[in-house]
């Protein structure tokens, strides 16, 4: 990411959230957007393409905490992309410590931590290096964004399942150079940085990648046929992903260091992988929780009983109906539910629905016939139009 999109780029417009978002109205977000404009679900459509990747950079930032931090911290600290001047005033010096804003980082290397974000502001602003800028800088990998369906059973009970990915990585053919006899050449324009400074106030500049190599610090005097110079090309593997337990529809789960590899000895991006789950004929879930409604009788609603219940992927558990039972009424089923990230259970909920038979036999109904003129004075609606009479 260069300084010009950290500093400019408004992440909170791109996600359509207040500066002021929650990390829960952020993410919900983010899963709308992502759903909307993801590669899968917009074949051939390069904006809808260019439009997600905005959107998961503005997510990488904005859903990490301490990301979000430095983000917010240099926009205030740069306004709309020039700095703000102090007490001094637009051409006088600025009178304050970089150390008391960042906690002293700055005088140890920059806020760190942002992967070219506020580091590299700081680096740029002060013109740290010196001649030792002069070699070229190892490069972080991509970060890599898939998505997998599990089961309703599977996603309650973890599962490892095969991923398939393509990403950028070194291009075999020249073994990440770019250049044909593995022999580039240090850019002049950037001496090997991969980044160029742009004007600034006083001793203040500011850096872009270098136009001339791409960044890269490093020009192909012979390009490869593959990548062209790059140095990268696109590559698919597969790779078997471990999904943890308890994970619901939506997550989305960041896999560290398993996105596109590095260069030049830089590590490795991160996968992010988006999890889908398909409904379950039976059963439901509410977080760490499963659902399940269960059909009983008149009878057993009335007089009491035991009924047994099924469980996900266990033996039936076998539950008190009390007398008297309301329909739609929620037991408790404890230690069946999905498994919790500490690795205990949630429980199993089980709504009673009365069934109503359709249709009775001479002796069911003679049954009926007689409760129902035991029961003639009663008026089960009665406590309703009295209230209905109140209000």
């Amino acid at each position: 990411m260069s300084t010009k999109d950290f500093v400019e780029k408004d992440y909170y417009k791109v996600l359509g959230v207040p500066k002021d978002a929650t990390e829960a109205e952020i993410k919900k977000a983010y899963r709308k957007l992502a759903r909307e404009f993801h590669p899968d679900a917009n074949k051939g459509d390069a904006g809808a393409e260019a439009r997600f990747k905005e959107i998961s950079e503005a997510n990488d930032v904005l859903g990490d905490p301490k990301k979000r931090k430095e983000y917010d911290e240099a926009r205030a600290l740069f306004g709309n992309g020039g700095f703000r001047p102090g007490p001094g005033g637009a051409g006088g010096t600025f009178n304050f410590d970089l150390s008391d804003l960042f906690g002293g980082q700055a005088q140890a290397g920059g806020a760190g931590g942002f992967g070219g974000g506020l580091g590299d502001v700081f680096g740029g602003l002060f013109n740290r290096g010196g001649a030792t800028g002069a070699r070229t800088q190892p490069r972080r990998g991509q970060d890599v964004e898939s998505e997998v369906t599990l089961s309703f059973t599977e996603a309650v009970d973890g599962a490892t399942v095969p991923l398939r990915m393509s990403s950028q990585q070194p291009c075999r053919a020249c073994s990440g150079t770019g250049d044909k006899n593995g022999t580039p050449r240090v850019c002049p324009t950037c001496v090997g940085t991969g980044q160029v400074s742009r004007g600034g106030s006083g001793s203040f500049s500011l850096t872009d990648p270098c136009v001339d190599c791409k960044g890269r610090g490093l020009i192909a005097e012979d390009p490869c046929d593959v990548c062209h110079g790059s140095g990268r090309a696109k590559s698919s593997r597969t790779m078997q992903v471990r999904i943890p337990a308890g994970v619901s529809d939506g997550q989305r789960i960041r896999l560290r260091g398993k996105g596109a590899p590095g260069e030049r000895g830089g590590p490795a991006g991160d996968l992010y992988v988006v999890v889908h789950v398909d409904a379950h004929p039976v059963f439901g879930r509410k977080g760490d929780n499963l659902t399940v409604t269960v059909p009983v009788s008149y009878a057993e609603a009335a007089l009491g009983g035991e009924i047994r219940v099924p469980t996900l992927g266990g033996p039936p558990v076998t539950l008190k109906i009390p007398a008297g039972t309301p329909n739609g009424r929620t037991m408790r089923a404890r230690g069946k539910g999905a498994v919790r990230k500490d690795g205990t259970r949630g429980d199993l909920l089980v709504t009673v629905e009365v069934a109503v038979p359709k249709e009775l036999n001479d002796e069911a109904r003679e049954a009926l016939e007689a409760y129902r003129r035991a029961t003639a004075g009663e008026d089960p609606r009665a406590e309703l139009f009295q209230a209905a009479k109140g209000a």
